[in-house]
């Protein structure tokens, strides 16, 4: 049977919020901004939350019916400038790293950090689907809920002749995507005192051809 897919809404925020919170409680780079245990559980779910409001504003969330389960998208338009990541909108995206900051936890500089890092190694030149983050809830995964979201996005990516790329920010998931035919791309992100994160990039695959 087939995993049941939608298009998430401002109506289902709250759902985003909480799954993501769920998932990435013992994610390597969510210990590595909120190190505390107790810090964390306070403040990673405002984190989420302003990972969510960009993407329901800027992107697409993708969400299993069952609600267990969301991948957060952002479709990057080409960019001739190297200088600055893909789809990089100069001196206002220079300013959401902080505005993130800001909003979550001033006194954490590892919340920019973070934007600015991933930001400094996202490929640059062609347009392409990018993977920001995925999460199944705890008691769901390993199901193959977070393939199927993937996999619905990488359909329409060799349909229409797009790359996509992502930031695995663990060994378990850096072997999921590359099942799924994302190859490690440039060097790999180790966040300073902190775990690796991989930059992956997947090249349009050949059913594209058929049309």
């Amino acid at each position: 049977m087939g995993v049941a897919i939608r298009t998430a809404d401002s109506g289902d925020r709250e759902l985003i919020v909480r799954l993501l919170d769920e998932a990435f409680q013992d994610d390597p780079v969510s210990g590595w901004v909120f190190p505390g245990a107790e810090e964390r559980r306070a403040k990673h779910p405002g984190l989420m939350a302003a990972f969510t409001d960009i993407v329901l504003e800027a992107g697409r969330i993708d969400v299993t019916e069952d609600g267990s389960a969301c991948a957060l998208w952002l479709s990057m338009p080409a960019d001739e400038d190297h200088d600055e990541p893909a789809g990089r909108d100069g001196a206002a995206e220079d300013e959401g790293p902080a505005l993130v900051r800001e909003a979550v936890d001033p006194d954490n500089e590892r919340i920019e950090m973070i934007g600015r890092l991933t930001a400094a190694i996202h490929p640059a030149g062609r347009a392409h689907e990018y993977l920001w983050m995925i999460g199944v809830a705890p008691g769901r995964q390993g199901e193959g809920l977070g393939t199927a979201l993937i996999e619905s996005v990488l359909d329409r990516c060799d349909r229409e002749a797009l790359p996509a790329y992502l930031e695995a920010s663990s060994a378990r998931s850096r072997k999921l995507y590359e099942r799924l035919g994302f190859e490690l791309v440039g060097p790999v992100l180790d966040l300073p005192d902190g775990p690796a994160m991989w930059p992956m990039w997947r090249e349009p695959g050949p059913q594209r051809q058929s049309a």
